[in-house]
């Protein structure tokens, strides 16, 4: 076994640590309403949302495609170990920042954009594919306007149908549902989000001359479902608390609402093969949601440092993988 095998084996642990560090940090996306809501108790919650990020997780890989083939060419980059290398952890860094100030930020441009930095620094600008960049930043954008304009829709449909019923019995139903909103959430949190760090290994296995196509092992998709799944079992309970709680109060026909406008868009986009974020598609449903409630209800301050988040992610990964890059390679 040589250097280069160790080598590939760090990427690769970098990789999982990753889907794992995703796995805690967007828990919240699936589980935060039916939480704040009493749905779920919270480790029945956790549960859940790891046992179908599991299964999501195994099930498309068009996703890994995209985003391993979509930025740059793997077989034309001689150090694309390296570049790698610097972009898991760049993505590493800024989604233990992020959680750690329970801000719900992106894993996804995240990792987008330290590898266009890494890419950039490392093999400069004729490396990078930027109509597929464009393509993959153009879905993160358009992806959580679209989940605000459907949680919106959504939600004034529920209100219409059910605007003579009880409140008591309206929420009582709906907190039943939101248990199969949240396990849809969390089954399509698997199918986009997991694919991302399957995407990066089949990336570096195929720089490193050990595979010649973009085609996922089997191995990488059971590895990568299972550290984002041991993730989300352990929970990101500071960004539960900021998206079930601050951004306004959430009652079940809420929560149900926002779960299923969220899910619909991103496995929309698992079949479109397109990387979105699902932190911004779930937390712009309950923004839509909380809209169509009532406008005053949503607590724009927050909702404002969380899209500041969103608009800063992508350059300040992209510097800090460049800036890592310099330094280390």
């Amino acid at each position: 076994m040589d250097t280069s095998i160790y080598v590939l084996a760090f990427v690769i642990f970098l990789a999982l640590a990753f889907d794992f560090i995703n796995g805690f940090h967007d828990t919240a996306n699936a589980i935060a309403t039916s939480v704040s809501t009493r749905a779920l108790k919270p480790r029945t919650a956790i549960m859940l949302a790891a046992s179908m990020n599991f299964i999501g997780a195994l099930m498309f890989t068009g996703v890994a495609k995209k985003i391993g083939g979509s930025i740059t060419d793997p077989t034309l980059l001689d150090n694309g170990i390296d570049i790698v290398t610097a972009t898991l952890i760049a993505a590493i860094i800024w989604n233990l920042v992020t959680w750690w100030l329970g801000i719900p930020s992106s894993s996804s441009h995240a990792l987008i954009g330290a590898l266009a930095g890494a890419v950039y620094v490392g093999a400069g600008t004729e490396h990078i594919k930027w109509s597929g960049f464009i393509e993959i930043v153009e879905g993160l954008i358009f992806s959580p306007l679209i989940a605000f304009v459907i949680g919106y829709i959504v939600m004034t449909i529920l209100k219409w149908i059910f605007a003579k019923k009880s409140p008591h019995t309206v929420n009582k139903g709906f907190r039943s549902m939101q248990i199969v909103t949240a396990a849809l959430q969390s089954f399509t949190h698997g199918t986009n989000d997991a694919q991302k760090a399957m995407g990066i290994i089949t990336f570096a296995l195929v720089t490193s001359g050990r595979l010649d196509t973009m085609e996922v092992p089997l191995w990488v998709k059971i590895a990568a479902a299972t550290s984002m799944a041991l993730g989300t079992s352990i929970g990101g309970w500071k960004i539960i608390k900021t998206m079930g709680t601050k951004i306004f109060k959430i009652e079940p026909i809420n929560g149900f609402a926002a779960d299923i406008s969220a899910a619909s868009v991103i496995f929309t986009a698992t079949l479109l093969h397109l990387p979105v974020s699902t932190t911004h598609a779930i937390t712009s449903s309950i923004l839509g949601v909380g809209s169509a409630k009532r406008f005053s209800a949503v607590k724009w301050g927050v909702a404002g440092r969380i899209v500041v988040t969103w608009f800063i992610t992508i350059p300040i990964s992209a510097l800090l993988s460049g800036v890592i890059f310099k330094l280390f390679f």
